[in-house]
């Protein structure tokens, strides 16, 4: 059975040495790199479950290697940031990261997030859905992972896909902050309401024809979420 392959990329070397014993204790295959352009080929070549990834680093840095990563890879990202600059850590999630971490971290809590990526993927595998979903200019095929905007198809990330397939499985019902974070990212995420809202304005910049005026994924100020039930 293929092992869960996590590719970490930093350029210090003591936390990439000490990462890389913990998860290996833990039950993962460990990949490494010390720079973004390094972590591309990786990705690349050898196509990991997870990339666990820095910001600050030489050559090509963590927001730079995710922005090209999102070009062909929809590998679960998690950013780790210097504790406070929540300028990376928003830019991070606006270019397609799933979670991030500020150091300096506690590696148990990145082990635990790893394992809340696992069980997203994991739920991602069992939703039970409709094939094909038609919603106005958006049509939603379940079966293949793929959403069509007019005809043309959309590359989302995975969490993107997670989201909007629960988004679209419960047409016509108001999705909560609190469950839709529950139920995407986990219940240790249930309060972060900028992490889904960030991840929501990914989705309507991909799909409405106005990001700034909404049709199919509708707010419900202080509350959360819904996607109107198709017309028949």
């Amino acid at each position: 059975m293929k092992r869960f392959r996590i590719l970490i990329v930093d350029d210090d070397a003591r936390i990439v040495n000490f990462l890389s014993s913990k998860l290996k204790a833990s039950g993962y295959e460990v990949l490494t790199a010390t720079n973004g352009l390094e972590g591309l080929e990786q990705a690349q070549a050898q196509e990991p479950d997870i990339v666990i990834l820095d910001v600050l680093m030489p050559k090509m840095d963590g927001l730079e290697m995710l922005k090209e990563l999102r070009s062909f890879s929809a590998v679960p990202v998690i950013m780790l940031t210097a504790k406070g600059a929540d300028a990376d850590r928003i830019k991070g999630l606006q270019l397609g990261a799933d979670d991030y971490l500020p150091k300096p971290f506690n590696p148990d809590e990145l082990v635990a997030r790893i394992e809340a990526v696992k069980r997203r993927l994991a739920s991602s595998e069992r939703l039970k859905v409709p094939e094909i979903l038609s919603l106005g200019h958006i049509t939603i095929d379940f079966k293949k992972h793929c959403v069509l905007v007019r005809g043309e198809e959309e590359y989302l990330t995975r969490t993107e896909w997670l989201l909007l397939s629960h988004l679209a499985n419960n047409a016509g019902r108001l999705m909560l902050y609190e469950e839709l974070l529950t139920w995407v990212w986990g219940p240790e995420y249930r309060d972060d309401v900028q992490l889904l809202r960030t991840c929501i304005s990914r989705l309507r910049h991909k799909l409405e024809s106005d990001p700034n005026n909404p049709k199919l994924i509708r707010t419900v100020p202080r509350t959360g979420y819904i996607i109107d039930q198709p017309s028949a």
